[in-house]
């Protein structure tokens, strides 16, 4: 099975850049609709046999996008799974302030997740945050099914799959995290063991390619 992990596209939070975990949800930009539609092509040869998203309205609004440019567009199921972190104390605030008030915290958050202090800002565990992932990875149909879609977002789906990949808490985001509309794909037989097979794509931004 392949798995397409497609992080929603920029919102006005992104570009505010505020903290927007599972208590936020603010709606994607104009500009963020068109790359959408352009993903939706660069992805519409591929039949899904399984389409996943967040139950959060960016992560849905994404999903519903890329569906419309398929040749053979899938029924869209919710998924609560794949919601972004609860940030607790950080949802909306600005990205920067934190920084400048808690730097140790943020450099920890962005490049050595096993520093992470989630206590200290009453959000949830990168550990939770990835097993509830993890496990409804785990769930699918690996026998019969052989390209299924999830779409999500970036902090959770940047940890997650590099714990799929096996790395452990303080590499989850070795490669930095995913942008906005990108498309990370892994391969499994067994919902288990996972390969890369493509890391944060964005090239149809440029290219009116599709991806086979």
């Amino acid at each position: 099975m392949r798995l397409f992990f497609v992080r929603h596209g920029k919102t006005q939070w992104n570009l505010e850049g505020r903290f927007q975990g599972s208590k936020g949800d603010s709606p994607l930009l104009e500009e963020s609709v068109e790359n959408l539609k352009k993903l939706g092509h660069y992805l519409s040869a591929i039949h899904f046999d399984k389409v996943y998203t967040s139950d959060l309205k960016r992560a849905r609004d994404t999903a519903m996008l890329v569906m419309e440019a398929n040749q053979n567009p899938t029924e869209i199921t919710i998924a609560k799974p794949l919601r972004e972190w609860n940030l607790g104390r950080l949802e909306g605030q600005k990205i920067s302030t934190i920084a400048s008030i808690y730097p140790k915290q943020m450099e920890a958050f962005r490049y050595n997740l096993a520093k992470f202090d989630n206590d200290f800002f009453e959000a949830e565990s990168v550990y939770h945050a990835t097993r509830r992932v993890a496990k409804f990875v785990a769930s699918l149909d690996y026998e019969h099914d052989q390209n299924v879609l999830l779409v999500g977002h970036g902090a959770c789906f940047t940890a997650a799959t590099n714990y799929l990949l096996g790395f452990e808490s303080g590499q989850l985001r070795r490669q930095g995290g995913l942008d906005n509309g990108s498309v990370t794909i892994l391969e499994s037989s067994d919902g288990k063991h996972f390969n890369l097979i493509r890391w944060n794509d964005i090239s149809y931004m440029e290219e009116q390619e599709q991806l086979s």
